[in-house]
């Protein structure tokens, strides 16, 4: 399919320079925080290929359990984040499409607020359940609630109509954050600023836990969203096109809305809320390397996991010994791009 045109090379030369800056940007990332450790050491006396002697016990624990699943649970939400986003552009073919269109996003903040503020009364019996998964799990349930039933109110005999769930979903989240102003206006003082820093995004809260509790579905999800390249480039020119393609439009539907649902209810679970990283990356490799989807899908993940880790590094570094959150970071730079974006579709701009 001739939609990558002459830039095909580049697109294969993006993808070898974004492997090699991920991983000099995950090194960078380890580096960064307030005690001065000897990373490579640590994770050469990890490996077994250091004596490890003349290194202190604290910093193998500010690298092993602070920094290293800080980064990986970066890298991986700034990579679920970024296709997530490729993917719904690609279905909506719209560039300008976000998870947090269809109301994943909000529904997984109203879980995350139900449990912080109704965690000790009405849902104490799912909290001592949960014990320290209570968050992030109810986040990511009321993600996979609010794609259900806009799966199920936009389909019809077997078939899904996006228009449908896009109005859809505009209005299911606009009741997801009624109820989540309900929940906060109930909330005493404490349960507010745990609800303000949390809505904002942060990193702050990795851990191993959290990292093998969302790598079973933000892996599978990513895998599963690189074969849907060929049915996203056929549906950009239309479904009927598709259809005569050989696509199964319908199938590629379906797997595209669950795989969303997944990446980003795990990722809100764990972060809180972190927005633009699913506008601003799609829409920057489309500039530079063509709208394919072979390329621009694992060309997204690779750059919103560089993107995010950057953002985070600059979150712990700009007002030090305190902590920006992170989606402060994202939106300072995702609104002005977004506009950006309005005003060249608008033809208003040139750049």
């Amino acid at each position: 399919m001739p939609l990558q045109g002459d830039r095909s090379v580049r697109a294969r030369f993006a993808l070898a320079g974004l492997t090699v800056l991920l991983v000099l940007t995950m090194g960078f990332a380890l580096q960064v925080g307030a005690s001065d450790v000897p990373t490579l050491r640590v994770l050469m006396t990890w490996a077994g290929l250091d004596d490890g002697q003349g290194l202190k016990p604290v910093d193998m624990i500010v690298i092993m359990s602070i920094r290293l699943p800080r980064v990986i649970m970066g890298a991986m939400i700034g990579a679920a984040l970024a296709v997530s986003g490729a993917v719904m552009q690609g279905l909506f073919r719209n560039p300008l499409a976000d998870p947090g269109i269809v109301g994943v996003s909000a529904g997984a903040s109203l879980g995350a607020v139900a449990i912080i503020v109704l965690g000790g009364t009405v849902l104490a019996p799912y909290s001592q359940f949960a014990g320290v998964n209570a968050l992030p799990f109810a986040a990511f349930l009321g993600g996979l609630a609010s794609t259900y039933i806009l799966y199920s109110i936009a389909t019809r005999q077997r078939r899904t109509s996006v228009a449908t769930m896009l109005l859809a979903g505009i209005a299911l989240g606009a009741f997801a954050l009624a109820l989540t102003g309900l929940l906060i206006f109930v909330a005493d003082d404490l349960q507010l600023r745990q609800i303000s820093f949390w809505s904002l995004g942060s990193l702050a809260g990795a851990t191993w836990e959290k990292v093998v509790s969302i790598m079973p579905i933000i892996l599978p999800a990513l895998f599963v969203s690189a074969y849907l390249a060929r049915g996203l480039n056929a549906l950009a020119f239309g479904e009927a096109a598709a259809v005569h393609m050989g696509v199964s439009v319908q199938f590629v539907k379906n797997v595209a809305i669950f795989a969303i649902a997944a990446a980003t209810g795990a990722s809100v679970a764990v972060s809180g809320g972190i927005g633009f990283v699913g506008i601003i990356v799609p829409h920057a490799l489309r500039l530079l390397i063509g709208p394919d989807h072979r390329y621009l899908l694992p060309a997204a993940g690779l750059l919103g996991a560089i993107f995010l880790l950057l953002a985070d590094c600059i979150s712990r570094t700009i007002v030090p010994p305190a902590e920006l959150p992170i989606g402060i970071v994202t939106a300072a730079i995702g609104a002005p791009f977004f506009l950006w974006i309005l005003l060249r579709r608008r033809g208003i701009i040139d750049l």
